[in-house]
């Protein structure tokens, strides 16, 4: 069975992103990039909502073949473009997928559950990974559909008009794996399982 891995960075007042979805009011450091590509390094399938999806696709696809990338961001670059990418989205269309066309499957929200079920019941396959797609992966948490947890804490405070990080998830209890800190970065990670039914 694979694992649905969701991936955040989170204020230290429990924020997902500041007013309007500005996500770029997020602490970033370079711990960031390191969780991303150890996470991608494991993975199979990116799982993202179209919002999330329609960032990546306009970033991600060009860093891996510019020199004046760091190692790591063309590193996180390659293993996006080669991998899986499943969008939940009503709205998004396979004209936006550009240079991820052959590689991206788009899912109508109300599908969203079934095929995320069928994913994780495969015996093969790395880990289905989620990184941004605030309200795809709040909706999967509440039905539990999601399997560890890793939320970033970063030293910063969003204020008033951010967007909380469980906004709709419902209640829910976890078990602490594990924590971490990279050298000179201060992100800490705590990576959580789900539990739905504790």
């Amino acid at each position: 069975m694979r694992k649905v891995i969701v991936s955040e960075i989170v204020s230290l007042d429990g924020h997902f992103s500041g007013p309007g979805g500005n996500v770029m009011v997020m602490p970033f450091d370079a711990g960031f990039s390191e969780n991303n590509a150890e996470l991608l390094r494991g993975a199979s399938t990116l799982l993202l909502g179209g919002t999330s999806y329609r960032g990546f696709v306009d970033y991600w696809p060009g860093i891996k073949d510019d020199a004046d990338q760091p190692e790591l961001e063309r590193e996180i670059s390659t293993l996006n473009s080669a991998m899986e990418k499943v969008v939940v989205s009503d709205t998004l269309t396979s004209d936006e997928t550009g240079p991820w066309a052959d590689s991206t499957r788009i899912v109508p929200r109300a599908e969203a559950h079934e095929v995320v079920r069928a994913l994780r019941a495969e015996e093969d396959g790395g880990d289905i990974v989620i990184f941004g797609s605030h309200v795809l992966w709040n909706d999967l948490l509440a039905h539990g559909l999601v399997d560890e947890l890793h939320l970033m804490f970063g030293p910063g405070i969003v204020g008033a008009g951010g967007v909380p990080a469980f906004e709709a998830a419902g209640p829910a209890r976890f078990r602490l794996l594990d924590t971490h800190r990279w050298e000179g970065s201060d992100l800490v990670r705590l990576r959580y399982a789900v539990n739905p039914e504790a």
